[in-house]
C-alpha cells in the first residue's frame, strides 16, 4: 500500500531501485524518477539493473549513473522493484533475500515483495511514482518530471492506448508545468535508435501473416535477424504494434527467439479482446490490451496455439456484440 511505502521512506535511509531486464521506458523512467525523488528527500539511492538499458533512454537524467550488476553487492535498507511480474524478472542474484518494495500497475503481478503496492488503475508505474511524490510531500523537480513523463509516454503509447485516463493526462500536465518538454522526450524515445532497428524491422515485417479471418496477425524475430541487422536490445520496441495499424487486425502475437525453442511473446489487441487472460494461460500476464509471456517448445506449434487462442478471443467478442445487438 502507498501508506506503507511512505512510512518506509520516512524511516529508512539507503535504497536500491531496480526494474526488469531489457527495461522499457516505464521501467527506466519510473526507476530514475523514484531515485531523484529519494535523493531530493535527503536519502541515499541508486538504480541497479541486470541488463543494459536501450540507447533511446540513455539520455534521461541520471541514466549515466545506473549500475549494471549480476548480484546484490551492497547493503540497502530496502530495494524498490519496479514493474516486475515476479522477483526473478530483474535477473539479479540474491534479490529475493532482500527487503523489497514491489511497485507495479499490472493486476497479474505476484505479491512477492516484503511490501507490495499494486495499482491496476494507474496507466503506468510512472503515474504511481508521481502519486508517491505527492503523498510524501516531495517537490516535482525537472529531473523527476522528465523521467516520469517518459514513463507515461512509453506505457500509454503517447497517450493513445486504452489505459490513458483523465488522471493520466492531468499528471502529464503537471509534469510539463514542472519542466518536462514533450517534444524533446518524444524525440528521444521515438527517434533515438540506430540504423540496426530499421534493418531488423525489415526482416521482422517480412514474416507477418494473418489468420484466415484477417483479424489476427502474427510475426517472428529470430536470433539471427537481430545479429545480422546489428540491432541491440530495445531496437525492436513497438514492432508488435505495427500490424495493429491495419483496421482489420484486432489482435497480434509477436514471438522473439531468445534461445533454442525458447520464445518471448508479446500480445496486443483492440477493444474488448482480452490478451491478459491468454498470456496467463501461458504463464505470463499484463493488461487487457497488452500482455506477454515466455513459451518453450516447437516454434510452429506454439505459434499456432497462441494464434488459436487469439482467434477464439476475437470471435467471442464479436459474438457477444452480436447478441447484444439482438437482445
Amino acid at each position: 500500500m502507498l501508506s506503507q511505502v511512505v512510512e518506509l521512506i520516512e524511516n529508512k535511509q539507503v535504497f536500491g531501485i531496480t526494474t526488469h531486464v531489457r527495461p522499457d521506458g516505464d521501467g527506466i523512467g519510473s526507476s530514475l524518477g523514484l531515485c531523484w525523488l529519494l535523493r531530493s528527500l535527503g536519502k541515499t539511492a541508486e538504480v541497479i539493473v541486470g541488463s543494459n538499458i536501450p540507447i533511446c533512454y540513455q539520455q534521461l537524467p541520471g541514466a549515466d549513473e545506473i549500475r549494471l550488476v549480476r548480484e546484490i553487492d551492497r547493503e540497502y535498507d530496502a530495494i524498490f522493484v519496479i514493474e516486475c511480474s515476479d522477483i526473478l524478472r530483474p535477473e539479479i542474484k540474491n534479490l529475493d533475500q532482500q527487503f523489497t518494495v514491489n511497485i507495479d500497475h499490472h493486476a497479474t503481478c505476484e505479491h512477492f515483495g516484503t511490501v507490495n503496492w499494486i495499482d491496476s488503475t494507474a496507466s503506468a508505474a510512472g503515474e504511481m511514482i508521481y502519486n508517491l511524490c505527492k503523498a510524501i510531500g516531495g517537490r516535482i523537480t525537472k529531473e523527476i518530471a522528465d523521467c516520469v513523463y517518459c514513463a507515461l509516454v512509453a506505457d500509454t503509447g503517447s497517450f493513445h492506448y486504452p489505459n490513458t485516463s483523465d488522471r493520466t493526462l492531468k499528471v502529464a500536465s503537471e509534469l510539463v508545468k514542472a519542466g518536462a518538454k514533450p517534444a524533446e522526450i518524444s524525440e528521444m524515445i521515438y527517434n533515438g535508435y540506430s540504423w540496426g532497428r530499421i534493418e531488423l524491422m525489415r526482416e521482422v515485417l517480412n514474416t507477418v501473416k494473418r489468420d484466415d479471418s484477417g483479424r489476427v496477425a502474427f510475426l517472428r524475430q529470430t536470433v539471427a535477424m537481430k545479429r545480422l541487422s546489428g540491432a541491440v536490445d530495445g531496437d525492436n520496441a513497438n514492432f508488435v504494434n505495427i500490424p495493429m495499424m491495419a483496421k482489420e487486425v484486432e489482435a497480434v502475437v509477436y514471438m522473439r527467439e531468445v534461445d533454442e525453442e525458447i520464445y518471448r511473446v508479446s500480445l496486443r489487441s483492440k477493444g474488448n479482446v482480452n490478451v491478459a487472460k491468454i498470456a496467463e494461460k501461458f504463464g505470463g500476464g499484463g493488461h487487457k490490451n497488452a500482455a506477454g509471456c515466455l513459451v518453450k517448445g516447437d516454434w510452429d506449434y506454439k505459434e499456432q496455439e497462441l494464434v488459436k487462442e487469439l482467434v477464439k478471443a476475437v470471435e467471442k467478442v464479436h459474438q457477444d456484440e452480436l447478441e447484444l445487438t439482438f437482445a
